[in-house]
């Protein structure tokens, strides 16, 4: 529910439908409405217009009959039940009873209309519901017409209508209004659709170009885009290139730190490595321990520098492969055999490939330093992430220290060279990108180093691979 709240197709669409469904209901009811009124209005005219030629042609002879001079002009009224009706009654007056039907319409055939017991003022018309031939409802008006000369029993003058002649056209009428409207409803609700879909479209295509920005497939926002988005895109662009700009600067001052640090701690250690004595120790162990941290803080910076930076990506396996190579060369001496279980060509890091280097290839030298001989290496994509798995067949390390091991100059044996520093600085580098690095056990005896990267999607090109070489065969 809370994504629905969220979206902002939805909420147009919504808005847009509700205004439109209101729209439609209030015209649809006031045309329906309108129409009613107007046939109504025009029934009881018609009706009216019936009764007013009855009385014109009607007339009282000498004898106090009644009679029609002419006969009314709607074919209707001679078709036997045909749905309009006249009929003439006598009054009572002076206490005689009342005379039905002393004329009726041929319409009526032998039937008559029962019409309720009232008494109109003279010209006065009542209108009331009754039952018609064959029990049909009727809407009928009556008048009472009085003679005067010769004076005589008023007469009633009665005209009646089948309601069917008013409710079918105006429930035709709903019925066809009824559909036009929901046709016109369809087709707003459909431009609405194709409105909403059209007018945000820039917004998906946007969202996909943040997509490919963020998996390093692009730099920055390619446009155009319309000219209220366009805004947006340029200040997103100004702050990736000032971002860029400021990641780069911080890289180099960096760098510069430590190349200026560096050469004070190198004259420090020549000197100390030309006296002898407990001082000179002292001096050229801190040295190389502020070394160790300069790399490490180093290390550290240029990663997350990097990983703040857009469009950074890499393939893994022409890295993977221009390491082997190195490491081979490296440890020669111990007939070190690395290989490549698996490592599909179309894995991508999202990341620098300096960094990139520089995590596995601690991982890898680290594998040569422990191994027996033989190191496996399988990589693939899991979930949107690169498993790197590298194993050895040395000794291993023990559950309970591996988490030792990770830690800034911890080492697994002194005996062994090396600073304790590169398992520290590969865990460090991983979470920065957003991984993590474990230590597992392994099918061959030794210690697997397992490494979790974020991957990117597959690149079209080699541009990226230029440098890296390919493995010997």
């Amino acid at each position: 529910m809370s994504d629905a709240r969220g979206s902002l197709r939805l909420r147009l669409l919504l808005g847009t439908l509700v205004w439109i469904l209101g729209s439609i209901g209030v015209t649809g009811w006031l045309l329906n409405s309108l129409f009613s009124q107007h046939l109504t209005r025009q029934f009881h005219a018609e009706l009216q217009t019936h009764l007013n030629q009855l009385a014109a042609n009607l007339e009282f002879a000498a004898d106090g009959q009644v009679v029609l001079n002419h006969p009314l002009s709607d074919p209707r009224l001679v078709r036997p039940y045909s749905g309009l009706y006249w009929q003439v009654d006598r009054v009572g007056d002076g206490g005689q009873p009342p005379t039905i039907a002393v004329l009726r319409s041929r319409s009526l055939w032998d039937q008559v209309l029962a019409v309720p017991d009232d008494r109109p003022a003279d010209g006065e018309v009542h209108q009331h519901r009754v039952a018609g031939p064959n029990g049909q409802p009727l809407l009928m008006i009556e008048q009472i017409q009085r003679p005067l000369d010769p004076p005589g029993a008023p007469a009633r003058l009665i005209v009646a209508a089948d309601e069917s002649l008013l409710s079918e056209p105006l429930s035709n009428f709903r019925g066809m209004l009824l559909a036009a409207l929901g046709l016109l409803a369809a087709g707003l609700a459909g431009a609405a659709i194709v409105q909403v879909i059209g007018g945000l479209h820039p917004l998906n295509r946007l969202r996909e170009e943040l997509a490919q920005l963020r998996e390093g497939r692009q730099s920055s926002l390619n446009g155009p885009y319309p000219s209220e988005v366009q805004p947006v895109v340029d200040e997103l662009n100004a702050v990736l290139a000032r971002n860029a700009e400021f990641v780069e600067r911080a890289r180099t001052q960096a760098g510069n730190l430590a190349h200026a640090v560096k050469t004070p701690l190198s004259v420090m250690a020549n000197a100390a490595a030309a006296e002898h004595g407990p001082l000179a120790e002292l001096i050229d162990s801190q040295v190389v321990l502020a070394r160790q941290q300069i790399d490490h803080h180093l290390a550290r910076a240029r990663a997350a520098a990097a990983a703040q930076l857009a469009g950074q990506h890499c393939r893994l396996r022409p890295a993977l492969d221009g390491l082997l190579r190195v490491m081979q060369r490296l440890h020669t001496e111990r007939d070190v055999r690395i290989a490549v279980a698996a490592c599909p060509d179309h894995l991508v890091f999202r990341g620098e490939a300096q960094d990139l280097q520089e995590m596995l290839g601690n991982l890898l030298d680290n594998a040569s330093k422990w191994t027996a001989r033989h190191i496996m290496v399988s990589a693939e994509q899991i979930a949107g992430q690169l498993c790197i798995d590298i194993d050895d067949d040395g000794p291993g390390i023990a559950a309970d220290q591996r988490s030792e091991l990770l830690q800034r100059g911890q080492r697994g044996d002194e005996q062994v060279p090396g600073s304790g520093l590169g398992l520290a600085i590969v865990d460090d580098l991983a979470r920065l990108y957003g991984g993590r690095l474990e230590l597992l056990d392994t099918p061959l005896g030794g210690l697997r180093a397992r490494i979790w990267l974020p991957a990117g999607r597959e690149m079209e090109a080699d541009e990226d691979t230029a440098g890296y070489g390919r493995p010997p065969p």
